[in-house]
């Protein structure tokens, strides 16, 4: 959980509400103009979070619905099952860079943020920083990353997280798992003309 949504406020960020009607392809859209077109570095998707605290099941929600879309593009690591959290962090990076080349990673984490962007769901260059609301020095995960404002922030930040609706943690997963398929169903795509057009 990185409690803090303005942790990347100097850079640029793409934000996008929840339940707009074109969420998801905004979302598959802002994906596809900054990972890497073709590359030969695998896509993957680290899920953080656990499923012991609503507010903080944003991430492995993300992970069980893209497990279940059976995507063939990206690798996806965090799920319900096999959660990705500051106790396990170090961990699973260090395994992740055995098990792919030079990966291009990006970071998915449930954060808390003003009144006005709970539901927002932000894209931006650079890493997320997890373990802010546990004071835990864990290392910062991504060349790019997206958050979701699942709760406000400021005051009992742990009570706060307890108590945030499944319903719009719901919502605000099946709309990022969605625009990471539709974003992996595009890669696909591209990745295949440029190898068609190689041959």
């Amino acid at each position: 959980m990185n409690l803090k949504a303005h942790f990347f406020d100097k850079r640029n960020k793409m934000q996008i509400t929840h339940d707009d009607d074109f969420a998801s392809q905004n979302l598959a859209a802002e994906l596809l103009a900054n990972i890497p077109a073709i590359t030969s570095r695998p896509i993957v998707f680290i899920c953080i979070g656990t499923d012991r605290s609503t507010g903080d099941s944003l991430g492995p929600l993300i992970g069980t619905l893209l497990e279940e879309k059976r995507l063939k593009s990206f690798y996806v690591y965090g799920t319900l099952d096999q959660p990705i959290h500051a106790v396990n962090l170090e961990d699973k990076l260090k395994e992740i860079q055995m098990k792919h080349r030079n990966p291009y990673i990006i970071g998915i984490d449930a954060c808390l943020g003003r009144t006005k962007n709970v539901g927002v769901i932000q894209v931006g260059n650079g890493p997320v920083k997890p373990g802010a609301g546990v004071n835990k020095e864990l290392p910062a995960v991504g060349e790019l990353h997206i958050t979701g404002i699942v709760n406000v922030s400021g005051f009992m930040e742990f009570f706060v997280l307890q108590n945030t609706r499944l319903n719009l943690v719901m919502k605000m997963a099946k709309t990022i798992a969605e625009g990471i398929y539709l974003a992996g169903l595009l890669y696909q795509k591209t990745a295949i003309t440029e190898q068609e057009k190689t041959n």
